[in-house]
C-alpha cells in the first residue's frame, strides 16, 4: 500500500528512528503503525527516541580543514567513553565534513539538509547513530571560517577533543603564528579580540563593581575613579585576546606577537565540549557499567 508523508512523519516522531527506516518499516507492516512501532523496535532502531530526554554535555570538538576553508564542529554525546568510540568519531568527521561542503547557516538548516544523497537528512543520519551507538547525540554547533586574500586561519584541539579553536589572521599568511593564536586562545579563554568589542553596559557593570570595591576598601573618592580605570585595564587584559599576554613569551601581548608578523586578529572561534550545559550527577560506577552491558 502507498504510505503518505504524513503517516512517516508520525512515526518519526514517535520513535525518533530515521526517515528511510520508517517508510520501510510502514511498508513492511501495511501502515500499521503500532506493528511499525514494535518493527523498528525489534530492529533496535526505536530507542534513540528513549534518549530524546537525557543530557547530553560530554562528546567532541573537532576540526576539519579543505585548502583555505575549515569547519570547526561541537557535537555532544551523554559519557566521555562514547566520545573515545571510534563509530563516534568517523560520525563526528562525516558531520563536520557535510557542513564544510554544503555551507549552512545555522544547526536547524544543517539538520534538514540531504545527507550524502542517501535520501535521508543530517538529522536522520544522526538519529540512526544514536540506536547504534546507545546514547542520546547532538550537533551543538559549527564556525566555518574560509582565509581570503592575504588572511589565513589556523587550527587547534587540545585533550583530544576536549577543546577545538579556530583562529583567522589578517595581513599576513603565517600559518604557525595563526596556529600559536588558537593555542594561546585555547589555554586562556578569551572572549573578545580587543576591547572595542566588548559591549558598553558590561564595561559600565565592571566599572561600577570596581568602583564599589575601591570605595568598600575606603579610599579616598578623588584616587578611586584613577584605581577604577587601572582595575578597569586589568579586566581587559582578562577577557580580550589581543591584551593578554602571549603563553609562548609572557613579555608580549598577543597583539603585539601578530602584529611582528605583519598582520592582527581577525577573529576566533573556541569550543568547549560541555561548557555553559547543566550537566547530571551520575555515580561513576553505574556510568561504567552501563557502557559494560551494552
Amino acid at each position: 500500500m502507498a504510505i503518505s508523508a504524513k503517516q512517516v512523519k508520525e512515526l518519526r516522531e514517535k520513535t525518533g528512528a530515521g526517515m528511510m527506516d520508517c517508510k520501510k518499516a510502514l511498508s513492511e507492516t501495511d501502515g500499521d503503525m503500532e506493528k511499525a512501532i514494535d518493527f523498528l523496535r525489534e530492529k533496535g532502531i526505536a530507542k534513540a527516541a528513549k534518549k530524546a530526554d537525557r543530557v547530553a554535555a560530554e562528546g567532541l570538538a573537532h576540526i576539519v580543514t579543505e585548502g583555505n576553508r575549515a569547519v570547526l564542529v561541537e557535537i555532544n554525546s551523554e559519557t566521555d567513553f562514547v566520545s573515545k568510540n571510534e563509530n563516534f568519531i568517523k560520525m563526528v568527521d562525516d558531520v563536520a565534513r557535510h557542513i564544510l561542503n554544503n555551507n549552512p547557516s545555522t544547526v536547524e538548516e544543517a539538520l534538514e539538509q540531504s545527507f550524502e544523497g542517501e535520501g535521508e537528512t543530517l538529522q536522520d543520519f544522526i538519529t540512526n547513530q544514536i540506536a547504534k551507538i546507545g546514547e542520546k547525540l547532538s550537533l551543538r554547533r559549527f564556525a566555518v571560517v574560509e582565509g581570503g586574500e592575504n588572511e589565513v586561519f589556523g587550527s587547534y584541539i587540545h585533550m583530544g577533543g576536549r577543546i577545538g579553536v579556530l583562529s583567522v589572521l589578517e595581513g599576513t599568511t603565517d600559518e604557525q603564528a595563526a596556529k600559536d593564536v588558537a593555542m594561546h586562545a585555547a589555554a586562556l579563554n578569551p572572549k573578545y579580540v580587543s576591547r572595542d568589542e566588548v559591549a558598553e553596559e558590561e564595561v559600565n557593570r565592571e566599572r561600577e563593581v570596581l568602583k564599589q570595591q575601591a570605595m568598600s576598601e575606603g579610599k579616598p573618592e578623588n584616587i578611586v575613579e584613577k584605581m577604577v580605570e587601572g582595575r578597569l585595564g586589568k579586566f581587559f587584559e582578562e577577557v580580550c585576546l589581543n591584551e593578554q599576554a602571549f603563553v609562548k613569551d609572557g613579555d608580549q601581548k598577543v597583539g603585539k606577537y601578530v602584529a611582528s608578523k605583519g598582520g592582527k586578529v581577525k577573529t576566533f572561534y573556541r569550543f568547549e565540549v560541555g561548557e555553559g550545559i547543566e550537566k547530571r550527577e551520575d555515580n561513576f560506577a553505574e556510568e561504567v557499567m552501563s557502557q559494560v552491558k551494552k
